[in-house]
């Protein structure tokens, strides 16, 4: 049995073979793979692509999803081990997982951090409590990553690019009014530099780098593929020959769950914005969101709605990925 919880857990050829197989299925979408088998949905967060693309392509290789959630009548759970369950919680998660996997084939979690305590909040705990008891396979449908929406970005820039190897990719920071999740920067980066582009991380301040979790993952890829991973604080230098430009708001982490000092420090860059300027700076280069996106806040109408932009094929491309790697862990 083998969990699909971070990128960095597989190997590039592994992960290669997933987007091949979702690009079969893109051009030919009905299958039998999980003929008979159902995948339980756990939703602790709200979800547009990720509920549906999971759904619906469970039903496309003819299995079954099931989905749950706390606004749709599930027990609260707790996910302390040995904790004295006095308060709100109904059910351990032990309990859950276990019983869970004897109706179900996978089960996909989607759980945010609290935003109250960083050092709290990386360990993940509700992903690797469900993967650490649950007697099937388990999925990471966001946590502090998101690995399923950079497979989609991935298989999106390679059909558009003849290579990946070699090209420039910006991650940068965008304002947002509020401080957010962490979890598509930090798989961005990774994956990019995994599949050997050459990673720039551009944010405003030192305050603004990601975990170094990531930092060393995402360094440590890119070196085996020859490149270094740079982080810049500079946004002509950044954007310059740039092939790829992903754009991403989160919130700093020294200021986590403590964001009223930040806000005015956050409010300072909004000219952080993808826009027309910026990407006439680049070679030309796709730019993309895992959407969704506040428009003319963090890229403009004008370069969202431009050839360049692929954030409607990585959308799509949920789906296709998605099936992939469920039929890749289904037992």
């Amino acid at each position: 049995m083998r969990h699909f919880l971070n990128t960095a857990d597989w190997s590039r050829p592994e992960l290669q073979a997933m987007i091949d197989d979702a690009r079969a299925m893109k051009a030919s979408p009905i299958g039998d793979a999980l003929r008979g088998k159902t995948v339980a949905l756990l939703f602790l967060n709200n979800s547009l692509r990720t509920r549906t693309s999971f759904d619906v392509g469970a039903q496309q290789l003819g299995g079954h999803a099931v989905v749950l959630s706390p606004s749709g009548g599930m027990w609260p759970l707790e996910f302390e081990d040995g904790a004295v369950m006095d308060g709100e919680a109904e059910e351990h998660v032990k309990e859950a997982a276990k019983v869970l996997s004897r109706y179900c084939d996978i089960i996909g979690i989607r759980a945010f951090p609290k935003f109250v305590d960083w050092q709290e909040d990386r360990k993940d705990k509700i992903l690797n409590a469900f993967a650490k008891y649950a007697d099937v396979p388990v999925v990471n449908m966001e946590t502090i990553t998101h690995p399923c929406q950079e497979m989609a970005h991935i298989m999106a820039l390679q059909e558009r690019l003849a290579s990946l190897d070699g090209k420039k990719f910006v991650l940068t920071w965008t304002y947002h009014p509020k401080p957010l999740n962490t979890a598509v920067a930090n798989s961005a980066l990774m994956i990019a530099a995994k599949f050997g582009m050459k990673p720039t991380l551009l944010c405003p301040t030192k305050d603004y780098i990601l975990d170094e979790r990531y930092i060393d993952q995402a360094s440590k890829d890119a070196a085996e593929n020859g490149h270094a991973l740079t982080i810049s604080h500079n946004i002509d230098e950044a954007y310059d020959g740039a092939d790829v430009v992903y754009a991403k708001s989160w919130g700093a982490l020294p200021y986590f769950g403590n964001w009223e000092p930040e806000k005015p420090i956050r409010d300072q860059y909004k000219h952080f914005i993808v826009d027309e300027e910026k990407m006439a700076k680049t070679n030309n280069a796709l730019v993309s969101h895992c959407l969704p996106m506040r428009r003319n806040v963090k890229m403009t109408d004008a370069v969202f709605e431009s050839e360049n932009c692929i954030a409607y094929d990585e959308a799509e491309n949920r789906l296709h990925v998605q099936k992939a790697i469920m039929k890749a862990i289904v037992r």
